[in-house]
């Protein structure tokens, strides 16, 4: 059954036969259709959550059906985050490199949509954690427990996700203030550059009223001298 993009059937029966030596596979696996299912929509926190939480919905449920003697159910549920951490890293990437664009353009990024998607960026760590943490908790004590200390374990290393995401957002923001200060000092410079020719610049500015002004009068002599000789 295809669910937010994701093949459940084939992830369940993936996570239901791996074995212990398979942890890799399982990785890449997840990644790939993680992010192949965040490819076939809109890229936002409530689409990549539906899509985190139908991955750890079958994931668990294959765990759960795995009957290979000493498997390390932990081992393999570490493999699985890890590979929606991949593939929300590549989507991490992809907000960089349409953000970096507005910003070579010199669009401010705190206009209100720029600013959102920056925003969500940083909390794409979060949706990872959030997602699979209530879906092991609507699956049950049994899932919970499975989950857990793989939950708690990524927490104190952190992702790769979120460390991405965090010098993101900070180099681009740097970069915005480097561009506004170049801006700002452009401007004064041209302020500064008036200012000291502001005297010869109101003196261009009289001279041109003058000669407006005596093109002025000289029109109206003539109107003048017209009217006398039709006298």
């Amino acid at each position: 059954m295809i669910k937010s993009g994701i093949d459940q059937e084939a992830l369940i029966a993936m996570l239901s036969s791996a074995s212990a030596r398979q942890g890799e596979m399982v990785r890449a696996s997840v990644r790939d259709m993680t992010l192949k299912a965040l490819q076939g929509r809109e890229l936002t926190l409530q689409n990549i959550r539906k899509v985190l939480s139908t991955v750890t919905a079958a994931a668990s449920a294959g765990a759960l059906k795995n009957a290979a003697p000493a498997i390390d159910v932990e081992a393999l549920l570490e493999q699985t985050l890890t590979g929606m951490d991949d593939a929300l890293l590549k989507a991490v990437e992809a907000n960089r490199m349409a953000l970096q664009q507005f910003v070579d353009q010199g669009v401010n990024l705190q206009e209100s949509q720029l600013k959102k998607a920056l925003g969500d960026l940083e909390r794409f760590e979060d949706a990872l954690f959030n997602s699979v943490s209530k879906g092991s908790v609507d699956a049950g004590d049994r899932v919970q427990a499975m989950w857990q200390p793989v939950l708690d374990a990524m927490r104190m290393k952190g992702t790769a996700t979120g460390a991405t995401a965090d010098a993101t957002a900070q180099q681009l923001m740097g970069q915005m203030q480097t561009a506004m200060r170049a801006s700002r000092a452009a401007g004064l410079r041209a302020a500064n550059a008036m200012a000291q020719n502001y005297a010869a610049l109101v003196s261009g500015v009289l001279i041109g009223m003058s000669e407006a002004l005596k093109a002025g009068q000289g029109g109206s002599g003539a109107g003048r001298k017209g009217s006398s000789s039709s006298k």
